[in-house]
């Protein structure tokens, strides 16, 4: 498989690498392949020229934007690290990314001027300070630095890797940094694009819609995938029901990647929205991110048909799961089999954690011939991703159980598990259940103290629009749940909120939920 857009940058010069499209959802610019080598090539030759050299990182601060790719590529061909900042971050948090990253370089957006001035103002060390969109009081103008850079590639560009950095829902994000390949831009060298590229078809003919943010890794690795191939990727600025359904339509779409929240908002419009727009020409509908209701998967392949893939894996690329719709509908609820690594689950309440039967719930693991990644500056955080007596297995904290035919099912993360009264509680069970409610459009459960039972089941929901909160409804969605699983597991009370803090990928904070939970007083 090609892995280089160079390579149809040559065959198909004036054909679109990117489509952006605008807030109101009319198309914004268009990069073609011959635009986008260009580019990188030059803001390759200035990045070296700056004095980077191979293993340096260069980080990238911006809203969805074309110039995102520029980057990408540059880095790629360089041998560098390139890291994607969340633009939700404050000043601090950057600071902190980029210093833990060793970053070199800084390509902003006139968007986030803000906080790149302040950056420039803590951080004189960075040797490469652009900015494109407009001006940035310490920053050179890109489209300036790319003007006087050499168009001509290099004979030998040696590939680079991202190294991105998790949400940090638990502290400090954490920096996942992989090896560095020793082979060449215009060889195969993507595990991702190894696993998903062929399984999914991905090639000249994909046409990719990304709904998602750029800074985060599945939608990030995606498109560039969708390049790598020769394919054309659609980048909307942020996710919206019913425009994404238009722009499947318009741009005849045959390949996108999703997460469950997104499902929920696009199920939830009026059936007759949903009815005018053809999304047949769609063939792979990737999900991932989070769990998804099994209601919420089975009423998606009802209307799109069996063209949900969905996969379980994280940032780190330590392994992967995947399921098919035609596997899933004979396995509800599974994320699949083992596409990369060996998926074990072991007991993490005893000190040496052997592995657990068939059947039974615990850590999930994968195992691989080798570590395949650690946290940047943090050997006490890789050791704990590491089994203790299996340093090649590795988890990022998920709990689940396998079946007979090695399929996974997960229960939760770990560290969101409610102890109630001695009983383990998983919050994703009674969150699927309610999260298709008709009066609901939003929920979390979690665990807050209790002196009796150590832990209550609280919900934690946002009321669909018009309906009317207080005790009537929260009596209506406890006894909902009550009706469809054991009552310990039904939340004791329900609080209504305006608001549940997600990430604009879909993730729940859900530490951001219990927190004034836990406050005293």
């Amino acid at each position: 498989m090609t892995m280089y857009p160079g390579k149809h940058a040559a065959l198909h010069p004036d054909k679109p690498a990117v489509v952006m499209i605008d807030p109101l959802g009319d198309q914004r610019e268009v990069v073609t392949y011959a635009q986008l080598e260009d580019r990188s090539v030059r803001l390759a030759h200035a990045l070296r020229d700056r004095g980077l050299e191979r293993g340096d990182c260069v980080a990238i601060l911006s809203e969805n934007h074309p110039r995102y790719f520029d980057a990408y590529w540059a880095a790629m061909r360089s041998g560098l690290y390139v890291t994607a900042i969340n633009t939700h971050l404050g000043l601090d948090e950057v600071l902190y990314i980029l210093r833990d990253s060793g970053a070199k370089a800084l390509v902003v957006s006139a968007g986030k001027s803000e906080i790149a001035v302040g950056v420039a103002a803590a951080m004189p060390e960075l040797v490469v300070r652009l900015a494109f969109g407009g001006a940035v009081d310490g920053f050179d103008d890109l489209d300036d630095v790319l003007a006087t850079a050499s168009p001509v590639r290099d004979e030998a560009e040696p590939v680079g890797q991202d190294m991105l950095y998790s949400s940090g829902t638990t502290g400090r994000p954490k920096g996942i940094r992989p090896p560095m390949p020793s082979l060449t831009i215009d060889q195969p060298w993507n595990t991702m694009a190894a696993v998903f590229g062929t399984r999914f078809g991905f090639g000249t003919d994909t046409v990719y819609l990304s709904p998602a943010p750029l800074y985060h890794a599945a939608p990030l690795r995606y498109c560039v995938m969708t390049q790598a191939t020769g394919g054309t990727v659609v980048v909307m600025p942020k996710f919206d029901a019913e425009q994404s359904l238009s722009l499947i339509e318009r741009y005849a779409v045959t390949h996108s990647q999703w997460v469950p929240t997104m499902f929920v908002r696009m199920l939830k419009l009026p059936v007759e929205v949903r009815q005018q727009y053809d999304v047949s020409t769609l063939r792979v509908a990737v999900h991932a991110a989070a769990p998804c209701p099994v209601e919420v998967k089975q009423q998606m392949i009802d209307w799109w048909g069996p063209v949900l893939e969905e996969y379980y894996a994280a940032t780190e690329v330590h392994g992967i799961t995947l399921i098919t719709s035609a596997e899933w509908v004979t396995h509800p609820g599974s994320v699949g089999r083992a596409g990369l690594g060996v998926v074990r689950i072991c007991d993490d309440e005893q000190d040496d954690q052997p592995e657990l039967p068939v059947g039974e719930t615990g850590l999930v693991y994968f195992e691989r011939d080798e570590l395949p990644f650690v946290y940047h500056n943090d050997p006490v955080k890789t050791a704990e991703a590491q089994h203790p007596r299996h340093p090649t297995w590795t988890t990022t904290g998920d709990v689940g159980r396998l079946d007979d035919e090695g399929f996974l099912y997960l229960t939760d993360r770990r560290s969101f598990m409610i102890i109630s009264g001695g009983a383990n509680i998983y919050p994703q069970e009674v969150e699927n259940l309610l999260a298709l409610h008709p009066k609901v459009d939003d929920v979390a459960v979690i665990g807050v103290p209790d002196a009796e039972m150590g832990e209550q089941v609280k919900g934690v929901v946002l009321a669909a629009p018009g309906v009317t909160t207080g005790a009537e409804l929260e009596r209506e969605l406890i006894d909902y749940v009550r009706e469809r699983v054991a009552h310990y597991k039904a939340p004791r009370s329900i609080d209504f909120v305006e608001s549940l803090p997600r990430t604009p990928t879909g993730k729940l904070l859900k530490r951001e939920v219990r927190a004034p939970y836990l406050t005293p007083g």
